[in-house]
């Protein structure tokens, strides 16, 4: 999984200004968000000055302008915090699936001459090395550690704040294959289908659902976690599983939940290649300005070994002491 595209392009600035916002940028904040909501993302071109438009052509602004719609879907609030670089007025812009900063400037003729999209870092974060909650697998029966470790080696995703203690999960069998026959469909792989349960009392947060299932081998980078859920606990630890099946959630978002209830079916949405379910922990929700929290289960089996407040790693065999 990565993270959100992000775009910047800064172009000669027209003045400094002080840290109130000025009536030009209100108007053009408001246009961009207008337009943005109703996908008139020429519109948006239009209002970019020409030397912007030189440097992002129509159709890859377009392309952008789209692609952060997908993802991040419409603008619910725009909030100004202030500037940066003298010239960016920037805003705190929270859309239905991600906080962004949204920084704009303008030139002598309210055009816009500079964008900057970014994820929105909130200061005083809060700082979890791991989780306080017991937490016990979020599956039925064996599976696989595909991904998982603190090193580059065993675990790819340590190179992403938000997901630096991230596994990824299958179920293989005793060949140490994800799937019987040609693997050309997703019925194939063992672990597609398969219920994924709340490995603790939490409530949802987020639960997106609809997003079609890839293809074995293809990728959907539009929204990269595809359908997903994300569980609070009562230590504001946030539970994050991606990738489920479409149309397969049974819970809702302010949905309280308790150890064992099922959440949905293990699935192939999002930037995956094969169903498996991909499970982090991070210190606040929004996934674009998270720090990666370590996930110890609290009794497993791992490898048939009964490991205690064990955060497992690539290749080993992992299951739930009592399903």
């Amino acid at each position: 999984m990565k993270r959100l595209i992000l775009l910047l392009l800064g172009f000669s600035y027209y003045c400094s200004f002080g840290q109130a916002e000025t009536e030009d940028l209100k108007k053009v904040s408001a246009a961009f968000e207008q337009h943005f909501n109703a996908d008139e993302f020429l519109a948006i071109f239009n209002m970019f000055a020409p030397g912007m438009q030189s440097a992002l052509p129509e159709g890859e602004a377009i392309d952008f302008l789209q692609g952060l719609k997908q993802q991040a879907g419409k603008i619910r609030q725009r909030e100004f915090t202030g500037y940066e670089r003298g010239t960016f007025a920037v805003y705190k812009t929270t859309f239905e699936r991600a906080v962004l900063s949204l920084n704009l400037s303008v030139d002598a003729e309210s055009r816009i001459n500079g964008m900057l999209v970014k994820p929105f870092e909130e200061k005083n974060t809060p700082q979890l090395s791991r989780n306080k909650t017991a937490l016990q697998l979020p599956f039925k029966g064996e599976w696989t550690i595909v991904w998982g470790g603190d090193t580059e080696e065993l675990n790819y995703h340590v190179e992403s704040e938000a997901q630096k203690g991230a596994f990824d999960i299958v179920i293989t069998d005793e060949s140490g294959s994800s799937y019987s026959g040609e693997g050309s469909r997703n019925e194939d792989y063992y672990a597609f289908g398969k219920e994924l349960l709340a490995p603790c009392d939490a409530e949802v947060v987020l639960a997106v659902d609809g997003i079609k299932d890839n293809t074995p081998g293809d990728l959907n980078p539009i929204y990269v976690p595809g359908n997903t859920v994300i569980l609070k606990t009562a230590h504001d630890e946030y539970l994050f599983f991606a990738h489920f099946k479409q149309h397969s959630l049974q819970v809702k978002e302010g949905q309280k939940v308790k150890t064992g209830d099922v959440l949905g079916l293990c699935g192939n949405s999002g930037n995956s290649s094969e169903p498996h379910l991909h499970f982090h922990i991070q210190n606040v929700e929004n996934m674009n300005r998270a720090t990666g929290v370590k996930c110890y289960f609290d009794q497993i089996l791992v490898n048939g070994e009964l490991k205690k407040d064990y955060s497992p790693i690539q290749g080993e065999k992992v299951e739930n002491t009592i399903d």
